[in-house]
């Protein structure tokens, strides 16, 4: 059914059609829309069979989580940005417990400085962390994600995080597709738990493993997230031929067949205007490709290294970087073009809700055309102005205007 509606509510929707057993919830924006919705709806009466739980930290929201799913309960809780954080062993100990946990991650700037707006900074801090993390281009993306994780995570036995733009796609109108409870029901079975804690047929969950079995565990772990890889294809398959939504999926390619000068690697929402202006420069005969990178993690490799195929030179827009590294979506899209002569960079931009218009792209586009991209990182949409007005009086260092590379990074502080 069409709604013209928010983003959370949206979200909020779908997550009812999955029919938890326990929802936890902590507020923390910009995903507290979400949790409010889902609790309105228990307390109304259109979710039902569900028990939500405030609880009085973001810790205690992935505790409570971990308690419900190792139960034997569908469960669910949302966070972002600090909250993410706060929960950091939780989301570790849930994903080596093998718990099929649906969280959303509304993804915010990480502080301090505070600031609430949106970047990946969040959800990228914890790529390490064994759960599979699944990023949304649009709002109906983020709606057919959601059910779609649920099946997932079950599936697969590991926890799934849907990692949405903050404020962009949260609290955003757009007319949604939301599936009937029907359709949510006949794709997505009746919870039946493979391990869980019953008193009457005891087992452990979570006890000391010593050096002898601790990195078979690991090995056991990393299986499943390589299986998952063919489950999210699959699961995506079923989900689109039943609702005809062209949602989800490893990755998405939007006018790629023919960009054998560039592509573009992009995650969230930045998918939608990066798309736009592709199609405006097509108008000035610049062809170029976008690749819309889903899964983060498990990281489809292969599939990745198909969508590129022959392409001359790769940029990955990132709105994330790894302090004293470099970018994070570009190491790893090096590693599945391995033995290729495909030229891959960075374009740093977006931190902290700074916004990535279609002149951004633009830019992007036409520096890359022209050759100026010549190392791996540049901050792209930096503004020299602020740098200098603090360092010219500190260390009489200037930077000039225009992308900076990391080269002239590094050499201002020599």
């Amino acid at each position: 059914m069409l709604n013209q509606i928010e983003g959370s509510l949206g979200v909020a929707k779908a997550v009812a059609l999955c029919r938890p057993g326990v929802v936890c919830a902590y507020p923390i924006s910009p995903q507290t829309h979400i949790v409010e919705n889902v609790g309105k709806f228990v307390k109304e009466g259109t979710l039902k069979q569900c028990d939500f739980i405030n609880v009085e930290s973001e810790f205690s929201a992935m505790s409570v989580s971990i308690g419900s799913s190792a139960g034997g309960v569908r469960t669910y809780t949302a966070t972002a940005s600090q909250g993410l954080l706060f929960m950091a062993e939780g989301v570790y100990n849930a994903s080596g417990l093998g718990l099929p946990i649906v969280m959303t991650v509304a993804s915010r700037a990480i502080g301090s400085p505070i600031n609430i707006w949106n970047d990946h900074t969040d959800s990228l801090s914890q790529r390490d962390s064994g759960w599979l993390q699944l990023f949304c281009e649009s709002n109906q993306d983020a709606v057919d994600t959601h059910i779609m994780a649920f099946k997932i995570a079950e599936e697969v036995g590991l926890p799934v995080m849907v990692c949405m733009d903050g404020f962009v796609l949260t609290h955003a109108f757009e007319r949604l597709d939301i599936p009937s409870q029907e359709e949510v029901d006949k794709f997505l079975p009746e919870y039946q738990p493979r391990e869980f804690l019953d008193p009457k047929e005891p087992i452990s969950m979570g006890a000391m493993v010593d050096p002898d079995a601790f990195t078979e565990v690991r090995f056991l772990q990393e299986r499943k997230m390589v299986k998952a890889l063919s489950v999210i294809e699959r699961v995506t398959k079923e989900y689109r031929e039943l609702t005809g939504h062209h949602s989800g999926g490893l990755l998405d390619c939007y006018n790629c067949d023919n960009a054998t000068d560039l592509k573009l690697i992009i995650m969230g929402s930045t998918v939608g205007t990066a798309k736009d202006e592709i199609d405006r420069l097509k108008k000035e005969g610049i062809n170029v490709g976008i690749i819309s990178l889903k899964s983060f993690r498990p990281f489809p490799y292969e599939a990745l290294k198909q969508a590129i195929g022959n392409t001359k030179q790769v940029i990955c827009v990132e709105r994330a970087f790894s302090f004293g590294a470099r970018g994070i979506i570009c190491p790893e899209v090096k590693r599945a073009m391995e033995g290729t002569n495909c030229e891959i960079h960075t374009a740093l931009c977006g931190l902290g809700g700074r916004a990535i218009y279609g002149s951004t792209i633009n830019g992007i586009v036409k520096q890359a055309l022209a050759g100026k991209f010549t190392e791996e990182f540049t901050w792209f949409d930096i503004n020299s102005n602020v740098l200098n007005s603090y360092l010219k009086d500190t260390e009489g260092v200037t930077f000039p205007q225009g992308p900076i590379t990391d080269s002239q990074l590094q050499n201002s502080c020599k």
